[in-house]
């Protein structure tokens, strides 16, 4: 009886955890398409032309020629610059110190690195608005009088902020390939950076790519950063990268917490909702962009 009690046990607990995995598993999806299913529900009736455009044609809101006030385009406008901005410093340095810490660091500089990377990852975004802030005040003190918050400075500190996603994402795909794969390349006669750029990098694309996808989202979706950095209301379409812009998450907060109807709160809904499609459009051409850098390097 106790050996039959101790064999039933170990049973019992795998089947308890393959059902709390299973049950973790399909929840995911299920309380994302709660989610989704709320947001559209409450802000699916402002879809339209006029939540971006509001009273402005369309074609004379995208050039330029007649400025929105109520309208999200120059807030969908001013966020895509900054993703694009931050994705161009971020993604570049955090891929090639991936790979730094992957397969070159050792020793005590490695361990020095290592280190800076996860304090890096442990400064809240509040912080690193701070940061950019008390930049500015100490550049008006000191070189430029004239300093100001500014859009280069919002893509400046996000960068920073997400940087830490592309490095850990690289390391952990290149340092999570076997041991058999990295042989594959010295067998055929190839050199290490050889090996490293035919071999190791195209196999552990995709862990790079998780790295893009988590750097596109937090930021297009992080505020504090933004919010001390050059962010504005009813700013119009970005002039430059020393000029302040609109952002469609300093949109969401403002309309949330300072609407006097309840249609200006069904606006903040629908301002989620297209910032959740500007999140998808660019997680798929993140996607299409790495299917296509794979069969070139291929």
């Amino acid at each position: 009886m106790c050996a039959n009690s101790a064999e039933r046990r170990p049973r019992c607990a795998a089947r308890l955890l393959a059902a709390f995995a299973w049950l973790s598993g399909l929840g995911l999806p299920v309380l994302l398409g709660l989610a989704i299913s709320f947001l559209i529900a409450r802000g699916g009736s402002t879809l339209g032309p006029s939540l971006l455009f509001g009273d402005v044609p369309a074609l004379a809101a995208l050039t330029g020629r007649a400025p929105v006030f109520d309208g999200l385009w120059p807030a969908l406008a001013g966020t895509l610059a900054l993703v694009v901005g931050t994705c161009l410093i971020a993604l570049p340095v955090g891929i090639a110190s991936g790979i730094y810490l992957s397969e070159f660091a050792r020793g005590r500089w490695a361990r020095l690195v290592n280190l800076c990377v996860d304090v890096l990852a442990a400064v809240p975004s509040i912080l690193m608005g701070l940061l950019g802030f008390g930049l500015i005040l100490l550049l008006r003190r000191t070189l430029l009088p004239d300093a100001g918050t500014c859009l280069l400075l919002a893509i400046a500190c996000m960068a920073l902020l997400v940087l830490p996603y592309s490095i850990r994402t690289t390391e952990a795909a290149l340092q999570g390939l076997p041991e058999p794969l990295r042989l594959i390349g010295p067998s055929l006669g190839l050199t290490p950076k050889q090996n490293l750029c035919r071999v190791l990098l195209p196999t552990s694309s995709r862990g790079v790519l998780g790295g893009a996808v988590l750097t596109i989202g937090r930021a297009a979706e992080d505020l504090a950063v933004i919010l001390l950095t050059g962010v504005v209301a009813s700013s119009g379409l970005p002039a430059g990268l020393t000029s302040r812009f609109e952002a469609i998450p300093f949109r969401i907060f403002y309309l949330a917490s300072e609407h006097r109807t309840g249609a200006e709160l069904e606006l903040a809904f629908g301002a989620a909702v297209v910032l959740m499609g500007l999140t998808a459009f660019l997680f798929g051409l993140a996607h299409l962009l790495h299917g296509g850098l794979r069969r070139r390097i291929l």
